[in-house]
């Protein structure tokens, strides 16, 4: 049941882009690595990754509790990150408003996991 709900999830997250893209108009005419942030992409990247690798210890715990706030938390930093560089490097292209509605679809959804899992049966009791 899990293995289905996760396939379907992530078909309609691609079909949700797409039609995002096509709503707002977004043109996809080249990427970060193309443009003169290829260096601040690469960089920032790296660095939010160590740093949300070395908190991993503090921001998982058995009870899941703080561990939905430091999944947000990482989410909104990388995509949040990546929005900011879409925003600059990226002047004809609308992506960054795209990335951002991902961000808070994937905060929304990650603050209500635990209801989402009771939904779909994959957890009886939380």
């Amino acid at each position: 049941m899990g293995l289905i709900f996760l396939i379907i999830f992530i078909i309609l997250v691609l079909l949700l882009e797409k039609i995002m893209d096509k709503l707002l108009g977004v043109k996809v005419k080249g990427k970060i690595s193309e443009t003169s942030g290829k260096n601040i992409n690469r960089w920032g990247r790296a660095i939010i990754l160590v740093i949300f690798l070395c908190c991993i210890p503090f921001g998982i715990n058995e009870d899941g509790s703080l561990s939905k706030w430091y999944f947000m938390l990482s989410g909104t930093s990388f995509l949040g990150f990546q929005a900011i560089l879409e925003w600059k490097y990226l002047k004809d292209s609308k992506q960054y408003i795209s990335t951002l509605i991902f961000m808070i679809i994937f905060v929304v959804l990650i603050y209500n996991i635990e209801k989402f899992i009771r939904i779909i049966g994959l957890k009886q009791s939380m």
